[in-house]
């Protein structure tokens, strides 16, 4: 078994049991399609999809086209989950590779799980709230929401976007190379006029995570990849119009706050192109949920406002757990969001669980 795809089925085999990533791996199937796709030009790359669904996904059936080969579908929140654990495996509850006594987030739980332990480099995800970059953030490996609209969603409230997560954001740009038509890198002059807000100007953040992120900041700063500069990010709490839309029941004081935060967002992209924030306000928590804290608190604002936004690993909190960096860009910039990652990683590189190295 010395192919791509038999390794990453041999690895599903070897650590799915513990992890409980996948609801269901297509063994025959993916060796089937790598033996038809080695003339395509992903030439058999392993990847996942999220949720059973996920395999008649836009992005799932671009990658196939390319040559990429789907080996399974992975967990996501099961029924009565809310703000509990965040994915249901065929081998029981999804836990996060760091601890599995914490969550790894979700909803995109399984993905996350699965690249972290290199079951697979690259997995597909959507993001309505927080979704991709949540677990990403936890479970130490690069997650990417793509701009609103720019890819097709089943989503009608126009919250959800697609999105990926991989093993690294060079990782991340086969995936949109491949599934976004007339795609093409957009190099960044180094360093990039950036803004840093630990809370967005009224999220509650652990002290833990905000010391992670600021470090993180700082080591992009000392590398060039950045250059700070005083621009603070006041957002109103988008909680109450994020679930107005949701429920599609918005009222003119949800309206009024939407728009409130979509000029705020207007204006500070009109001045400075990166905005830099912690992904979540709270660590990976317990599988019995975070009691009153939202961990989507930092990222749903850029659902209902449509701009692309990545979470890459900025270090540890003392528990052990991963931390994430947000970086946002103005809508549509997806490709520059991604090369400015790109760029960061030679900052903050990418690590793996110890265990599943």
């Amino acid at each position: 078994m010395s192919s791509a795809v038999a390794a990453a089925l041999a690895r599903i085999g070897e650590l799915d049991p513990e992890l409980c990533a996948f609801t269901e791996v297509w063994h025959e199937d993916a060796l089937a399609r790598e033996r038809s796709a080695r003339d395509l030009p992903l030439a058999g790359l392993p990847f996942a999809v999220k949720g059973r669904a996920g395999i008649r996904s836009y992005a799932a059936r671009r990658l196939t086209a390319a040559g990429a080969v789907p080996v399974g579908a992975t967990s996501v929140p099961g029924p009565g989950t809310h703000w509990q654990t965040w994915g249901q495996g065929a081998h029981g509850r999804t836990v996060n590779p760091w601890r599995p006594d914490r969550t790894p987030g979700g909803s995109s739980a399984g993905s996350a799980v699965a690249v972290a332990a290199g079951m697979v480099d690259l997995a597909t995800g959507s993001d309505g709230a927080g979704s991709v970059r949540i677990p990403a953030a936890w479970c130490g490996v690069f997650g990417l929401k793509t701009t609103t609209g720019l890819l097709p969603s089943p989503d009608r409230t126009g919250l959800a976007s697609p999105g990926v997560l991989a093993g690294s954001a060079a990782r991340a740009r086969t995936y949109l190379r491949h599934v976004l038509d007339g795609y093409a890198p957009r190099p960044v002059r180094l360093p990039v006029r950036a803004a840093y807000s630990p809370d967005l100007g009224f999220a509650s953040v652990d002290p833990d995570v905000a010391e992670v992120t600021r470090a993180a900041v700082e080591r992009l700063a000392a590398a060039g990849i950045v250059r700070l500069v005083r621009d603070p990010v006041t957002l109103l709490d988008p909680a109450e119009a994020w679930t107005a839309v949701r429920g599609g029941s918005p009222t003119p004081a949800t309206r009024a706050l939407h728009a409130a935060n979509a000029r705020a967002l207007d204006a500070f992209f009109a001045r400075t192109p990166l905005l830099l924030t912690p992904v979540t306000p709270n660590v990976p928590h317990g599988h019995d949920g975070p009691g009153d804290v939202y961990s989507t608190a930092l990222t749903w604002a850029f659902n209902l406002s449509g701009h692309p936004a990545a979470s890459m690993p900025a270090g540890f909190t003392p528990d052990g757990c991963p931390a994430g960096l947000q970086l946002v860009t103005d809508r549509g910039t997806d490709a520059e969001l991604l090369d400015m990652a790109c760029a960061a990683e030679r900052a903050l590189p990418p690590s793996r669980p110890p265990r599943f190295s």
